[in-house]
């Protein structure tokens, strides 16, 4: 699983209906990449991360998103349960920890001796 992460961000980059055949020079490559970081942290939802953004969970703001969306969620069930077959919706919790690459679970024999 080592670099997974790295692969989704290249495909994603790469897939992008803007991503150029070439790039004229160096600069233009990091001048595409800096604008693509900048939209994958700060508006690219992530499934991972409960579809927010790396920058809502960095700067504490995943609470008052999915609180926000809850409410967005709630109305929508309001004007049209009729939608919604399973119930009322609620937002994807944010998860207790994101790896960049996991850490292997170590045998109970290590852990002790630590």
């Amino acid at each position: 699983m080592r670099g997974s992460r790295w692969r989704r961000i290249f495909w994603t980059l790469k897939y992008r209906p803007d991503f150029p055949q070439r790039f004229g020079c160096l600069e233009d490559a990091r001048g595409y990449c800096g604008d693509f970081f900048r939209w994958y942290n700060e508006e690219h939802h992530h499934a991972g991360l409960g579809l927010l953004t790396p920058h809502d969970v960095h700067h504490g703001l995943a609470d008052a998103r999915l609180a926000a969306r809850a409410t967005v969620l709630a109305a929508a069930f309001g004007a049209h349960p009729e939608r919604f077959s399973l119930g009322p919706p609620k937002p994807q919790a944010l998860p207790n920890a994101v790896w960049i690459n996991n850490p292997a679970p170590r045998p109970n024999s290590q852990v002790a001796a630590h």
